[in-house]
């Protein structure tokens, strides 16, 4: 039960970051901030997290899998990202920017609800072997899902302008972490098979290379507020810094 109530619990800071949106008043530099700050989050999360994670079970003997499955993740997010209008922004005008904020938030909405469904299932499982390691991968957790609820939380109100239909939809959305605790519940808290959370972390893995290189890194180049993404970039990777400390 301890194990569910910290999966519940990641949710909240998701919320935080929606939260944080609104009292910024949405405005145009912070979303340019937040955007970037997910950003070298995402890219601190591949580096220290998925792609070891993964490789520590496919091992080199299984490397084509793991690139298999991580091509996959990529093209299905592509595939996905075709059928969403309104996403192609011109860089060198300020036209579809309204248009392609939605669209980032609405393909890392995709990207999250899987990742977090891992998350929620890892976080379970090391609850149930230790109380003290599970609290601290749950604030490493937990940090890295402010920003990517503000990017979330901004795309979301960007496209319907209702704060409160956004925070319902945020708090949805929040509740991933929350579904994988409960497959593992529902099977007894017995560990997912390692090879099926290899493929998906590897899925994942290619999803956020996606949302990286296809969505967050061009917007971030061709902000106005250079100044702000460059801030933003370093803080997400120095989050992330400080959350590898804390699962140590």
């Amino acid at each position: 039960m301890t194990g569910l109530i910290m999966t519940f619990g990641l949710g909240i800071f998701i919320l935080i970051g929606a939260m944080i949106v609104f009292l910024t008043n949405n405005n145009a530099k912070f979303i340019d901030f937040s955007l970037s700050l997910a950003l070298g989050v995402i890219l601190m999360i591949m580096l220290t997290d998925l792609i070891p994670e993964s490789y520590e079970i496919f091992t080199m003997k299984n490397i084509i899998w793991l690139i298999l499955f991580v091509v996959l993740g990529f093209f299905l997010l592509y595939i996905l990202d075709r059928f969403i209008p309104n996403h192609e922004d011109d860089p060198t005008t300020n036209k579809d920017d309204h248009n392609h904020l939605v669209h980032i938030g609405l393909v890392s909405s995709i990207a999250l609800v899987l990742h977090n469904i891992i998350e929620g299932m890892a976080i379970y499982s090391t609850v149930l072997s230790s109380f003290s390691l599970g609290m601290m991968v749950s604030i490493g957790v937990g940090l890295h899902n402010i920003p990517l609820g503000m990017v979330i939380a901004s795309s979301i109100y960007q496209h319907n302008q209702k704060k409160g239909k956004t925070l319902w939809l945020v708090l949805l959305l929040s509740l991933s972490t929350f579904l994988g605790g409960i497959i593992l519940f529902l099977l007894g808290g017995n560990a997912i098979n390692e090879f099926l959370l290899g493929i998906l972390l590897a899925i994942t893995l290619g999803m956020l290379c996606y949302i990286s290189f296809c969505e967050l890194l061009p917007h971030v180049l061709h902000s106005k507020y250079q100044k702000q993404s460059r801030l933003g970039i370093v803080c997400g990777i120095g989050l992330m810094m400080i959350t590898v400390l804390l699962k140590q």
